[in-house]
């Protein structure tokens, strides 16, 4: 593939991981206001809203999901890099490699198995919201899914020798 499609494909990434930033960010928002209510509900009108909790525990997978997968996107992701960094530079990269390959494999199964969960629940119903119960998995599903996609995205960056990671490439 040329070097315009391949910055083509890093761009993407980019984009897909920017817009699930801005998913998490509403979502965070969102579950602060839904919470700034049910306190006022409780404690002003004496009536507590009871679709609050359940909302916020939708709201929480989409944050948890969606922000680890942007975590391996940009590095930020909780890791343990003392290994790496101590190691010459040509196994670091095989570790690094090793390491997508892992996450890789770990994000097609989330989607995988999050998938069959999402199907398997999407017929019963969220008590008091009435959405169908394979919302609540369906998070897992979709990180999963970029998971795989940003782990793929690194390997490519390796491969072509345009990795930016600081521990991968000091």
């Amino acid at each position: 593939m040329s070097r315009q499609k391949w910055a083509q494909f890093d761009a993407a990434l980019d984009r897909l991981s920017h817009a699930c930033k801005l998913v998490t960010g509403i979502a965070l928002v969102t579950l602060t206001v839904i919470f700034g209510w049910l306190v006022f509900g409780r404690y002003v009108l004496n009536a507590t809203p009871t679709w609050v909790e359940q909302v916020a525990f939708l709201l929480v997978m989409i944050i948890a999901f969606l922000g680890a997968a942007v975590g391996i996107h940009e590095n930020t992701h909780l890791s343990v890099t003392i290994l790496r960094t101590s190691v010459p530079r040509k196994i670091r990269q095989v570790l690094a490699v090793m390491t997508d390959c892992i996450m890789g494999g770990f994000g097609l199964l989330m989607a995988w198995y999050g998938a069959q969960l999402t199907l398997f629940k999407w017929g019963s119903l969220i008590p008091m919201l009435q959405l169908p119960e394979g919302l609540r998995s369906l998070p897992l599903t979709l990180s999963g899914g970029l998971i795989f996609l940003f782990s793929l995205g690194h390997l490519t960056r390796i491969l072509r020798g345009a990795d930016l990671r600081k521990d991968t490439i000091e």
